[in-house]
């Protein structure tokens, strides 16, 4: 289904640009995704795309940070960077007069970045607090060491860094991976919100145009965490995250894929909460969700317990992950239609968002190299029926786990729950 208000661009340096023309919104959002994600950080070095992602703001060709901060401060930008397994992402919003602005300066960040020695070291001190913090979160925390053991390195490394491997970077190697791995190449900008597309394909060029390609760097891989792991913590309560193998974005069964998790955790009448959290009182939190890399994807669940009623959480928990394949636990329409209600409100909602429509268009070029038009993605939620998402989970059941825990002791393999 084509769009007329979507267009897609590719300059003659590799980097695509994908707008979609907003008419009733006052805004303008973009999504600038580009490839210098974690997976390249040096081995012995994670988190030099964390400190990079820090170091990119602080003054770009004539403004230091100051006076970038305040060029983009006076444009009314809401602004946001993050690191990603393959991707520094750098977000914006703005009034739509206010884009062909914000994006000449995000130019400069991201083609004339000023790297200054004398910030590396409070850039590494943010990346360390942060870390830091997650250590003090167990919730957080299980979740990142989940990835680590559901999915081969780098893939399941933290983007955020490690605390042991921040000691060996350097002003130096922030530098090294900028050089490396900044590249117009494989690069993605996603625009939405009221603007001209034609203008703004032109804008883009003069901006971005003579930036130059290079080759893409490499990166080592290496194996996954064990599929059973403890992590010791002193502590009343204890935190389990089980994994299981799911379906990527780009896969026809996506969908599918997605209103089964929306059954075991889709609100509070859904399975998990109503089962493991309401009728038995297990735990004060349980949910699932669907994380999809470019090729792969997991359902990565989490429930926190006390530490006496762990090791039945645990049991119960798996049990209504495997029930959703099993006989006499069929899915149910009225499980379905709510999954397909809460999913148009967000429809909805993206709809009146320009800065959620800049995200999707960019997420969606990167996985599926077009763009799920919202109709469409509408269109594809209306024809779920129980009886393919049915099939679905009975082609692709929960199994071969992968449970970390974080508490005072570890627990055992699942039990049969009765």
């Amino acid at each position: 289904m084509k769009d007329q208000n979507i267009q897609t661009h590719t300059f003659a340096n590799g980097l695509t640009l994908v707008v979609e023309r907003m008419s009733d919104v006052q805004s303008a959002a973009f999504s600038l995704l580009v490839p210098s994600g974690s997976i390249f950080d040096p081995v012995g070095q994670c988190g030099s795309a964390a400190v990079l992602c820090d170091l990119m703001t602080r003054g770009a060709g004539d403004r230091d940070t100051k006076q970038l901060s305040s060029a983009l401060d006076n444009l009314g930008l809401q602004r946001h960077e993050s690191i990603g397994n393959t991707h520094l992402t750098f977000t914006g919003a703005t009034l739509a007069s206010n884009l062909d602005e914000a994006l000449r300066i995000y130019g400069e960040i991201i083609q004339q970045p000023r790297l200054p020695t004398e910030e590396f070291e409070p850039a590494r001190a943010g990346v360390e607090q942060a870390l830091l913090a997650m250590e003090d979160e167990p919730r957080q925390k299980i979740m990142q060491e989940l990835r680590r053991r559901c999915y081969d390195a780098p893939w399941g490394l933290p983007s955020d860094g490690e605390l042991s491997d921040l000691p060996a970077l350097s002003i130096e190697s922030a530098q090294a991976h900028y050089n490396r791995c900044f590249r117009p190449d494989e690069t993605i900008l996603g625009i939405a919100g009221n603007v001209d597309i034609d203008q703004v394909i032109k804008h883009t060029d003069e901006i971005f145009g003579g930036w130059q390609p290079k080759s893409a760097p490499s990166y080592e891989t290496g194996p996954r965490g064990k599929a059973r792991d403890h992590i010791d913590h002193s502590s009343t309560q204890t935190h389990i995250g089980i994994a299981y193998e799911g379906v990527p974005y780009r896969d026809p069964d996506y969908y599918a894929a997605w209103a089964a998790v929306s059954v075991l955790s889709g609100g509070m009448s859904a399975r998990l909460f109503t089962e493991v959290r309401e009728r038995r009182g297990l735990c004060y939190a349980v949910s699932a969700s669907l994380s999809s890399l470019k090729d792969e994807a997991r359902v990565l669940c989490y429930a926190g317990t006390t530490a006496e009623r762990a090791q039945e959480t645990l049991d119960v928990t798996v049990h209504e992950l495997k029930r959703l394949a099993t006989a006499g636990a069929e899915i149910k329409d009225d499980e379905l239609d709510r999954c397909k209600a809460r999913a148009k409100s967000s429809l909805i909602m993206q709809q009146e968002s320009s800065v959620s429509r800049s995200s999707s268009i960019a997420r969606d070029w990167f996985h599926l190299g077009r763009v799920n038009t919202l109709a469409e993605v509408r269109d594809k939620i209306e024809q779920l029926t129980v009886a393919t998402v049915t099939d679905y989970v009975n082609r692709h059941p929960a199994g071969e786990f992968t449970i970390l825990t974080i508490g005072p002791e570890p627990l055992e393999e699942p039990r049969a729950v009765s």
